[in-house]
């Protein structure tokens, strides 16, 4: 890699073009990946990604002044010290925010690296080069704020920060709950019915600890083979297996640990008030996200629980 101090005028001139022509690209990538979910956003971008190709147009005419036709392939990563973008164009879906986010902070970082770079050149044509390169950078900054109010209003704003909130729901808060509440509920009844019979906390223990992961192994292939997130929207089927795994098992591995406990009656009383705690949680979930009333969530979900509960103690019991 070279210093950026070792770079010719032509070179910095070939940088410049180069970032230029994928800042374009990497708009139009935000741009597709928002289509069809944000297109007052997508459009925004689609506008930002021209603004670079007519920059890039303005650079390149004056490097073939300056320079003749042959264009250096120099590149971000050919240079130490400038920074390089992480592909987030390429994912699917594209978050919202993380993307507002990652345009401006692209917008700011090279137009500060450009002056940085102008306040320790000697050169006096390179100084002054960096300088309007690093105005050109700033217009692009205010581009993105002017485009952002003409063309994301406030009721288009309003309508994309509600499909966003709609994804996030259906492709984490969805699973997430979903294994929650199988983890909370289904291994009350294997870990407390384990744990009357035996009287003995660790054996009740094994039982909670098997039934939780079992059960999270379980949740996490059927929501992953589920669907695909294609059609519904629900994003990756391994992301939403992971979660629905993960939180199936942190469910149940939340009322097994107090058996931990050598005292069994204390720990059935520690687990007790735990499995309320999941509870309230649950409902709580369900009224934030689910806009479901809390005290009809509630209800819902105490129901739930004390059936299971009943099943495993009056099991255990006979």
């Amino acid at each position: 890699m070279k210093r950026f101090s070792d770079l010719s005028e032509q070179e910095i001139l070939a940088l410049a073009i180069t970032n230029e022509e994928e800042d374009s690209r990497i708009y139009r990538g935000f741009a597709e990946g928002l289509r069809d979910q944000f297109p007052a956003s997508a459009k925004m971008f689609e506008e930002m990604a021209e603004e670079e190709v007519r920059h890039r147009a303005m650079l390149y005419d004056l490097y073939r002044k300056k320079f003749g036709e042959y264009l250096p392939l120099i590149r971000r990563q050919d240079v130490s010290g400038l920074l390089r973008h992480k592909p987030l164009w390429l994912v699917r879906p594209l978050g919202l925010d993380e993307v507002r986010k990652y345009a401006a902070e692209m917008e700011f970082e090279t137009a500060r690296f450009y002056r940085k770079a102008a306040a320790t050149a000697r050169d006096a044509s390179v100084r002054e080069l960096l300088i309007e390169l690093a105005e050109a950078e700033d217009k692009h900054e205010s581009l993105a704020e002017k485009l952002g109010e003409k063309i994301l209003t406030k009721d288009a704003r309003a309508a994309e920060d509600e499909t966003a909130r709609r994804m996030f729901v259906l492709q984490y808060v969805q699973p997430g709950l979903a294994g929650l509440m199988d983890g909370s509920v289904s291994t009350l009844a294997p870990l407390f019915a384990a744990a009357f019979a035996t009287k003995h906390s660790w054996d009740a223990f094994l039982v909670g600890l098997a039934a939780s992961i079992g059960a999270g192994i379980s949740m996490a292939f059927s929501e992953g083979l589920s669907d695909d997130g294609s059609l519904t929207g629900r994003g990756s089927p391994w992301l939403r297996g992971a979660v629905t795994g993960l939180m199936t098992t942190a469910g149940g591995i939340g009322h097994t640990l107090p058996f931990l406990i050598s005292s069994f009656h204390v720990a059935t009383l520690v687990a007790a008030i735990v499995v309320a705690v999941e509870l309230c949680v649950i409902s709580y979930v369900r009224h934030k996200y689910m806009d479901t009333p809390f005290l009809q969530a509630t209800f819902q979900v105490v129901v739930g629980g004390v059936l299971v509960f009943l099943t495993g103690w009056l099991i255990g019991s006979s």
